[in-house]
């Protein structure tokens, strides 16, 4: 590990975040009745939300905390049609038609993106980069010969390279050509005028807690109050809805990291994502005339594995072993739905309820899935044909085998968070430590804080019932089974819970 903790910022932000000014929105605080109801201000919500109301459509979008300050907040954003491994993937299980449709699909949402910052003038430092996918172990380089031959069968314009153009060990590489990159909370803040300008409305700090179908679709609100719709379009990242349709059991979450680094030397243009594990992905943005090195990787389920810090040292060794690091002012985490077979589910929630749609399971690549769920959704809202919504389809059956697999380390993070007993107290915590702890005779989790106060709080998940985990990296309480996050104070970070830890 490197000994160099105090060059690692103190607190996780996101770049993004940090270099952007995004407008804000009142809560709703009344009851109301809408024609589109979206939950969820990321790139799937805003996009939907911007082609529904150039359309004519009456829409009301609600976010549970602040627009895109949740996942699209704290991704890499790269805009790109490879998927590390994927189409080889896809053919064995879908076969050529469907893989073929999947590439289309995300090469779709490259060029829908590049014709909106034209159109609109978007300054968010769009750019045309070659993506790279490489290896340097002798299974890499055979499975990166598979992609290359999935490549011919698909005709994607693919080409095959023994190096990457620096210092990272590499033996071979396959390369998809015109690819993006860009910042997207610039891209989105400028789709919202046009949202607001045809009639859309948008909502802060208004969380969402169930559906429910009277005669018209309702979903209730955490303050009491209602947002009534002819059709409901979640798009919360993980749904908050999930038991309709049981998506708990149906996806999976991962937690990866993010370094933002400054170097002493030039970084070569290109983006950059590894077939070898631990996976290890790189990309610059601009920042203030000089580039900064978004390297990212260290994926694992929250709440489980190694305490989570570790991970961000992980990719500071990684970094400092192959880059020429001068500063690393940024660090954060990002958080992604997996689905059985690794394609987004997108549509109507269930059959049975084809009122209510859903967006989810994008994995890493929600910049290009997340734009083209967006006209999916946008295309049954307005009963247009959409020729990837089956493949996308949420009530399609693959990747059982996965899915018990998820289901069994649930069950066993379940039991297991019941069964252990907790030895420390809140007088063995150190400022700025957390941990699970015995309160009362009772389970709680303890942060003691810098100056330290004590924020103690019930450690069972709201959602289903597991018991949460210290995540020493965010400061947050996570849960092993279906990726719940909670701030030390209890509130919902991340869902698919709605209610907040109780404070003890």
């Amino acid at each position: 590990m490197a000994d160099s903790e105090q060059q690692l910022p103190k607190t996780p932000e996101p770049y993004w975040l940090d270099s952007t000014t995004i407008p804000t929105f009142e809560k709703l605080e009344e009851d109301l009745e809408t024609d589109i109801a979206i939950v969820g201000g990321g790139i799937t919500g805003i996009t939907t939300a911007y082609l529904l109301t150039q359309q004519g459509k009456k829409v009301t979008l609600i976010e549970a905390g602040n627009i895109l300050t949740g996942t699209t907040g704290h991704t890499t954003a790269k805009v790109t049609a490879q998927h590390g491994l994927i189409y080889h993937q896809l053919i064995q299980q879908h076969g050529v038609d469907q893989a073929k449709l999947y590439y289309e699909a995300n090469r779709e949402a490259i060029d829908y993106i590049k014709e909106l910052v034209e159109k609109h003038s978007i300054d968010c430092d769009f750019s045309s980069q070659d993506a790279y996918v490489y290896g340097n172990t002798e299974q890499s380089v055979q499975q990166i010969k598979s992609e290359l031959q999935a490549y011919k069968e698909l005709n994607i314009e693919g080409e095959y390279v023994d190096s990457i153009p620096f210092s990272i060990p590499c033996q071979a590489a396959l390369i998809m050509k015109d690819q993006a990159q860009f910042h997207p909370l610039k891209y989105l803040t400028e789709l919202i005028p046009s949202i607001l300008e045809n009639g859309g409305t948008l909502y802060e700090q208004t969380t969402a807690m169930k559906i429910v179908e009277d005669e018209k679709l309702t979903i209730l609100l955490r303050n009491g109050h209602k947002l009534s719709a002819n059709k409901i379009i979640v798009a919360s990242h993980f749904p908050f809805n999930d038991e309709t349709g049981l998506y708990f059991a149906r996806v999976h979450v991962e937690r990866s990291y993010i370094l933002g680094i400054k170097l002493e030397e030039d970084f070569p243009n290109g983006m950059y994502y590894s077939a070898d594990s631990p996976a290890r992905s790189l990309r610059y943005t601009e920042m203030d005339g000089e580039k900064l090195i978004l390297v990212g990787g260290e994926s694992h389920k929250p709440g489980q594995g190694m305490p989570t810090y570790q991970h961000y040292t992980a990719l500071q060794d990684f970094s400092e072993q192959y880059l020429s690091v001068k500063e690393i002012p940024y660090r954060w985490s990002a958080q992604d739905i997996v689905t059985p077979d690794n394609l987004p589910f997108v549509g109507p929630v269930t059959d049975g309820h084809p009122d209510v749609l859903i967006a989810t399971g994008y994995a890493k690549w929600g910049m290009t899935n997340g734009t083209i769920a967006a006209k999916i959704l946008a295309d049954y809202v307005l009963e247009k044909p959409n020729r990837y919504a089956e493949l996308y389809s949420p009530s399609r059956v693959n990747g059982w085998g996965n899915m018990i697999k998820d289901n069994l380390d649930v069950a066993k993070h379940l039991l297991g968070g019941k069964l252990t007993y907790a030895y420390t107290t809140a007088e063995d915590l150190m400022n700025d430590e957390g941990a699970i702890i015995n309160f009362n005779g009772r389970k709680a989790g303890c942060y003691r804080d810098p100056d330290g106060k004590l924020h103690i709080v019930d450690s069972t998940c709201t959602h289903m019932g597991c018991e949460v985990s210290w995540n020493s990296g965010e400061r947050t309480w996570d849960c092993p089974c279906h990726g719940s996050r909670y701030s030390i104070e209890g509130e919902v970070l991340d869902g698919p819970a709605v209610e907040p830890l109780k404070k003890l």
